[in-house]
Parts: structure tokens; C-alpha cells; sequence
């Protein structure tokens, strides 16, 4: 498989292990791309991520080829092997993965970080974390309700809010609120908050309805797209 050209001059890095890649993944990403006014969100199937020494689920192959048809017919969506599994199972970092996709975009391009609220919640505990805003602006999908409190009490260590986000003026039909973050030696990176985002889907939900419905006893029809739910099937996955 070639690696999908990424030629869009505003650029959203959307990583994870999807395992399955799901209709809240697609949620996040439409969300973003409206919002934020993105050329490109490129889905980034992860090898080995550090935080999960057990692993995913499925293999890469099935991730990267699931993912793909996740997004087919999506304007906008790529998928990359940025995050491809490395040699000798070497973790894949985050911030590692965003300098070398930063290099290589046309000049004058923006790439940004997107993730849900699950994701940032954990934020802190990843590698070069207070880099990542500065490297790659982030974009987080909260959920209706969120408490704000929570959001900046799970900053990496020497980030903090100046101010509370605040609705942007960009006219899009997507609610998008932004401020900026600071660090302590007083660079400052935007922030933005996708609040009003209801698509709380747990994979691991998603794998034990899969199970329950390749015996008979239950429906995820409605949580994965249709080309993803009959590949699983086809390849016997999750079972």
C-alpha cells in the first residue's frame, strides 16, 4: 500500500490504536475538519503504543486496513504509516511522529494534534507532553458538559490556560472555542475545544458487542461503518 500524498496546508494528525476504528472516530474528524477549516485529517493507526504494554487487539494490518475502509469515500481523510510499527518493536511516540510529519508538509502548512477527551485526559503521562502544543496545536473533542476544571487540571506539568476558551468567530457550524497555552518559559500555542461533541464510544465496548455478535446475542450495526463490521466479520476478528 503507498503511503496517501498529505498536500492540505491546514493538517490534523488524528493517532490511536483503532481497534476498532469506529463511528465516534469518524465524529471527531468531521467535527474537526468543519471547525477548524482543515484541508486534511490523516488517521494514524498506531504500532506500539508505550501506555498499552499488552498491545491492541488486532494486528497493525488489520487496524491499517479497517481504518481505510473507515474513511473510503471521506473528503478530506488520508491514512498514514507515520505510526507504523518500528524495528524491533520500538514504542511509537507521539511527539516523535509530529516533528517528522511537521518536516515534511509544503511550507506555510499548519499541522495540529487532534484527540477526544479520553485521550487528553491521559495526556500528561506521554512523552515530551508539554512539547506536543508547540510542536502541533491541539484540538480536543470534549463531550456536552465537560467541566473546564478538569481539562486544565490534566495539562502536562508547566502548561496552564490563559484564559477560558472562548467561542471562535470562524462561522462554522461546529461549535469551536479557543484560547491559548503558555509554558513556563513564556511560549505560548492555541488551544481548541470541540465542546459539544456526544460520541462517548469505548472500543472496548465495541469489541465485546462484536463478540456477542458473532454469537448471536448482539448488534453493533450501529457503531461501526457498515464496511468495517463485515471485514471484522470476513477476517474473524474480535472474536
Amino acid at each position: 500500500m503507498e503511503q496517501q500524498q498529505i498536500d492540505g496546508m491546514r493538517v490534523a494528525f488524528f493517532g490511536g490504536s483503532f481497534d476498532p476504528p469506529h463511528l465516534g472516530h469518524l465524529a471527531v474528524a468531521r467535527a474537526a475538519r468543519v471547525a477548524l477549516g482543515l484541508d486534511r485529517v490523516i488517521f494514524t493507526p498506531v504500532g506500539a503504543q508505550p501506555l498499552k504494554p499488552l498491545g491492541s487487539t488486532a494486528s497493525f494490518a488489520d487496524r491499517l486496513a479497517l481504518t481505510e475502509l473507515a474513511i473510503a469515500g471521506e473528503p478530506g481523510f488520508a491514512v498514514s504509516l507515520a505510526d507504523a510499527p518500528r524495528s524491533g518493536g520500538a514504542p511509537n511516540y507521539t511527539l516523535e511522529t509530529l516533528k517528522r510529519l511537521r518536516a515534511e508538509l509544503p511550507p506555510g502548512s499548519t499541522l495540529f494534534c487532534l484527540m477526544g477527551a479520553d485521550s487528553f485526559f491521559g495526556l500528561r503521562r506521554w512523552r515530551g507532553a508539554a512539547e506536543i502544543p508547540f510542536v502541533a496545536p491541539l484540538i480536543v473533542a470534549s463531550r456536552p458538559g465537560q467541566r473546564l476544571d478538569d481539562l486544565k487540571a490534566s495539562l502536562p506539568e508547566g502548561l496552564r490556560m490563559e484564559s477560558e476558551p472562548e467561542a471562535n468567530a470562524r462561522g462554522s457550524a461546529v461549535e469551536v472555542r479557543s484560547c491559548q497555552l503558555r509554558n513556563d518559559a513564556g511560549q505560548t500555542a492555541p488551544f481548541y475545544l470541540l465542546p459539544g461533541l456526544n460520541v462517548e464510544i469505548s472500543a472496548s465496548e465495541i469489541r465485546e458487542q462484536i463478540r456477542a455478535a458473532f454469537g448471536g446475542h448482539g448488534n453493533c450495526h450501529e457503531l461501526l461503518p457498515p464496511a468495517v463490521f463485515a471485514a471484522i466479520k470476513a477476517r474473524g476478528l474480535y472474536r
